[in-house]
């Protein structure tokens, strides 16, 4: 059986709604007057994310066309990048890294954890089916199943190539480690879909297992090649632990309450796939008869499973519904930014500075973006 990295006990309800652990470091309530500027706050390393893209698009032209050319596409296709900039910002903390002979194992860390996170996205597409990400067709959507899923392990050896660059067991150690963690999560979320009476702490693990750990990764390694102390180093952990952590709640609210235009997909839909996630938890503890409701879904997924999709939609619309009209959604930012506090609180004891503000600023940019 495989076992993932411990869970700490600040992921657990309990401790989350502990005023006492919540310092008051910065406060992350989200402003009306527009959004943080990512790239202000990615310029202090704005050579180092060149040089990871450069390194992610480096395709070797020998590789079979169609393979190489899916792969450009998925790579090219972008997104935040936050993984690697975490990783360069880390890497800053110790007194610079940029411009010396050691850089380049930052730079092949940083594009080892983005390509890992590639890489379990297109595992993700076929497991769940999905023919559209963020309102662009998957790899999914073009090739078989058993291509697409062979891509992805090309995706995955290729992560593991870039993390043997950089030439320390530390890192490679904990690339392994976070590989078997991530596999873990899915195999814990595949256990439980469709299961409307889990404990809510099977959510925190899968999201720690799915999304944080590989943030972890990100600056635990980081700082590992800064040479950092170990208790600076266990702060950075925490750091990339309290972040993902914060990161994924938000990702969660979102499916609930954006639409087409900014999802590209349907609102809710971790939910019609079985996935239950913190906003419906705290829908379903709010809700004055939460029996009535996990009997509804149940019987519509029967119908489901009996080839009537039209209840369960029905059912899982409604609910959104519902739940967008409550406070659920409210209640799972406010656990996003606990998590947050605790990121920026995790910071305090590495060197001020601009690297510094940036990954705090990053903190900031977790809990009010929109996409």
């Amino acid at each position: 059986m495989l076992i993932s990295q411990p869970i700490m006990p600040q992921s657990f309800p309990s401790k989350l709604m502990d005023a006492t652990a919540r310092p008051n470091v910065v406060e992350m309530t989200p402003q009306p007057s527009g959004a943080l500027d990512v790239n202000a706050l990615f310029a202090p390393i704005r050579p180092g994310l060149r040089q990871v893209e450069a390194k992610l698009c480096g395709v070797d032209s020998a590789l079979f066309a169609p393979l190489a050319d899916a792969f450009i596409n998925l790579i090219g296709s972008g997104g935040k990048r936050l993984r690697p900039a975490l990783a360069l910002l880390a890497a800053e903390l110790n007194g610079g890294m940029q411009g010396t002979p050691r850089y380049s194992a930052v730079i092949a860390l940083g594009a080892s954890v983005e390509m890992l996170h590639t890489a379990t996205l297109v595992h993700d597409d076929v497991i769940d089916g999905s023919l559209l990400r963020r309102g662009a067709p998957t790899l999914n959507a073009h090739w078989s199943g058993v291509s697409t899923v062979l891509a992805g392990n090309y995706l995955f050896g290729t992560a593991a190539r870039f993390s043997a660059e950089t030439q320390n067991m530390r890192v490679i150690e904990l690339f392994s480690d976070t590989l078997r963690t991530i596999v873990d999560g899915e195999l814990r979320q595949l256990k439980d879909r469709y299961n409307f009476v889990q404990k809510k702490d099977n959510y925190y693990q899968r999201i720690y297992a799915k999304t944080a750990s590989l943030f972890c990764a990100a600056t635990q390694g980081a700082a590992v090649l800064a040479k950092l102390p170990e208790e600076r180093i266990a702060d950075l952990y925490q750091f990339g632990y309290n972040f993902g952590m914060a990161f994924q709640i938000v990702d969660d609210i979102l499916d609930f309450i954006g639409d087409d235009t900014t999802l590209g997909k349907p609102a809710g839909s971790d939910l019609r796939q079985g996935t239950l996630t913190l906003p419906f938890f705290h829908y379903l503890h709010q809700h004055v008869d939460a029996s009535s409701v996990i009997a509804i879904l149940e019987a519509a997924q029967i119908e489901a499973d009996n080839g009537d999709g039209a209840v369960w939609n029905e059912a899982v619309t409604g609910l959104v519904q519902d739940l967008r009209a409550g406070s659920a959604v409210e209640a799972a930012r406010e656990e996003a930014r606990i998590f947050l506090r605790r990121a920026v609180d995790n910071l305090a004891g590495l060197p001020d500075g601009l690297y510094r503000h940036s990954l705090q600023g990053l903190c900031e940019f977790v809990v009010r973006r929109t996409y």
